[in-house]
This record gives structure tokens, sequence and C-alpha cells, in this order.
């Protein structure tokens, strides 16, 4: 069962990002302030939940958000900062981007970049716990999402209308053996799925 809020002291958003693990595109990250009564029997985690059921709850979340945003880091930034600390300022930015500054953030995950002076807490599968870091993980994910459909017509023989830009085995294959694009990250380790038959 999912809380509405970590605590109540304080507006609380809750943030999350999408894309971490993707060999190409941006990581994008949002942020979502909800109701202090906020209740949904669907709303959870974004990868326990199907694409379509995902998109009729993005659109629930941005009527019913007192505030919401999405922001994005890009693979040449990715590169230069490493995942990592692109996926905070991508949270960063998808917090300046909140209509309603929040007092507290409650983030998904173990670690976090201080975002001014405002207070936060870490929560490991947050997403899973609290609907607003829950909205975040959707939002993030279907914004990310419609970014990389758009740019697989650009490159469709990389197949990310399908893989989003994740490591699947069809994705390394093609790297391997036609290169990157402008869109890869090119600090990413690109294994050959062959070699992993022989790995221990």
């Amino acid at each position: 069962m999912l809380l509405a809020r970590y605590q109540y002291e304080f507006l609380e958003a809750g943030c999350d990002e999408a894309g971490r693990g993707c060999l190409a595109g941006p990581v994008f990250a949002a942020a979502v302030i909800l109701p202090e009564d906020f209740d949904h029997n669907l709303l959870n985690d974004s990868k326990q939940l199907p694409e379509d059921i995902r998109y009729e709850l993005r659109v629930e979340i941005e009527q019913k958000a007192v505030a919401y945003a999405v922001a994005f880091v890009d693979n040449v930034e990715i590169d230069s900062i490493n995942i990592l600390n692109a996926s905070f300022l991508a949270m960063h930015r998808a917090i300046d981007k909140l209509t309603s500054m929040p007092q507290f953030l409650i983030i998904d995950g173990n670690r976090f970049n201080k975002y001014k002076n405002i207070p936060h807490q870490c929560i490991v599968e947050g997403d899973a716990k609290y609907f607003s870091i829950a909205a975040a993980s959707i939002l993030a994910k279907t914004y990310r999402d419609d970014y990389m459909k758009q740019i697989a017509t650009q490159h469709p023989e990389y197949n990310w209308h399908t893989n989003k830009g994740y490591p699947t085995i069809k994705h390394r294959e093609t790297i391997i053996k036609i290169g990157y694009t402008p869109y890869h990250r090119l600090t990413f380790r690109v294994t050959d799925p062959q070699l992993e038959l022989f790995a221990d």
C-alpha cells in the first residue's frame, strides 16, 4: 500500500528518474507534488505497469497534481559529468521548473545531491512506497519513451522505438556492427552479447 506523504509538516515533492541504465538518449527526471489526501488504486512504480496504463496514469497525475515538472540531461552531458550526477542534475532541473516550490523532497534511491537548502530523504524503492515518487517515475518514464520514439525515426536500425535505448542484445549488436549515433553515451561500455555465452 503506497502512502501519500513521507511527512505532513512541509510541502513535499517526490522525485524519480528514468533511463539511467540506457546506452543512448538522455536521462529524464520528474518532480511531483500531490494533494495530501491523494489516493489511487493503480498508481505504482512505473516498471510494474504496462505501457498503456502508464500513459493513462500520466493524464490523471497531470490533472490532479498540485504541481509537476519534467526535465532531462542529454547524452553529451552524461558523458561529461557521469550518469549518477546527471540523474541528480535532471531532478534538480525538474524541481527548478515546479510552479510551487517544495519545502521537502523525497527521492527514489539511496543517494542525492542536496538541492539548494531544501531538506530531503532518500528512499530505496521509494517508487513502490510513496505516491509522489511513483507519479514522478510515471512521468519520467513516459516522457523519455516519447523522446526515444521520436529520435528512433532518425535511426530506425537501433530499434529505439521498442528498446528505448536500453542495452538489449539487438541494440548492442547494432552498435558493434555499425557504430554509434550522436545520441549514444560514449562512456558506457558496450559488451558483445556473444561473449556472455562464455561468461562464468
